[in-house]
């Protein structure tokens, strides 16, 4: 399996090859993981999710999450940003949202009446996936429906679309492209064409965090997958992070995680080893 060669995988969690996790390529998509009558992988925010039932993980790509898939029945479909791209702005930042694009992921409980509406156009997208040759534009479209259910479902979480969430959408897009270079407001505002100053205001009123703030947020996701995911050491990872010296990094990752690197690398492994997963929310 290559899924650098993909820019959609679809699979029963029963038949996912371990060599899936491992795949250099699987940070650059979008995963859905849908448990059918399970119980879910994290800690349920409400006492009335405690019981088993269909769980549906979003999982924006660069996250550190590693689920284990053993024993779990369900499915899952990753798929490249790319897949969505020359869509409407507003439909993509719909699609922003729901994955919770500034967090780690997000987590939808889906009932019976929403599951069966999914699963009528899962089963279209799984046919038109399975075939010989098959249609992107096909699968383009099926996955944007179903896109669009997953959107309704969490719509009472959506606020009203103003220019300033786009701001944040394209901001965040630069983020993603950017952040190993530019570590500066003044950058990402000037590309945006307005001051760092309104940048600022901008994301304080619908993030409550600043530019350097999220800046900050991102290459601490991504040390944080470097030291689950790869096998570099600690001053290995600060220098491909751009970091001077490992102190400065240390100093770094301790000041926005509360733990050092090294602890927050211990404190993965016990987890690991506890619950066979990386999903620490």
């Amino acid at each position: 399996m290559m899924l650098s060669n993909k820019v959609i995988y679809i699979r029963d969690l029963a038949n996912c090859p371990p060599a899936y996790l491992d795949d250099p390529a699987r940070k650059e998509f979008f995963e859905i993981v849908w448990l059918h009558n399970e119980e879910a992988l994290h800690v349920p925010q409400h006492a009335f999710q405690t019981l088993k039932g269909d769980w549906i993980y979003l999982i924006p790509p660069y996250r550190v999450h590693q689920l284990n898939k053993a024993g779990k029945k369900g499915v899952l479909i990753s798929f490249k940003r790319e897949l969505l791209e020359g869509d409407l702005k507003e439909f993509l930042l719909d699609v922003f949202r729901m994955f919770n694009i500034q967090g780690e992921f997000s987590c939808l409980q889906v009932n019976e009446q929403t599951s069966q509406g999914l699963t009528s156009v899962f089963d279209l997208l799984v046919e038109e996936y399975e075939k010989e040759g098959e249609q992107l534009i096909m699968l383009k479209a099926l996955l944007k429906v179903f896109l669009l259910k997953l959107i309704e479902l969490k719509e009472e979480h959506f606020t009203k679309q103003d220019i300033n969430e786009k701001r944040i959408y394209e901001f965040m897009l630069l983020l993603e492209m950017n952040y190993l270079e530019e570590r500066a407001a003044e950058f990402y505002a000037s590309n945006l064409g307005i001051s760092a100053k309104r940048l600022n205001q901008i994301l304080k009123d619908k993030l409550n965090k600043t530019a350097m703030q999220l800046i900050h947020d991102r290459i601490l996701l991504e040390a944080k997958r470097q030291i689950i995911h790869s096998e570099n050491t600690i001053k290995e990872i600060a220098f491909n992070l751009g970091f001077k010296d490992r102190s400065y990094f240390s100093r770094f990752f301790k000041q926005h995680s509360g733990q050092t690197a090294q602890e927050f690398q211990k404190d993965v492994k016990n987890h690991v080893r506890e619950y066979d997963n990386t999903l620490i929310n």
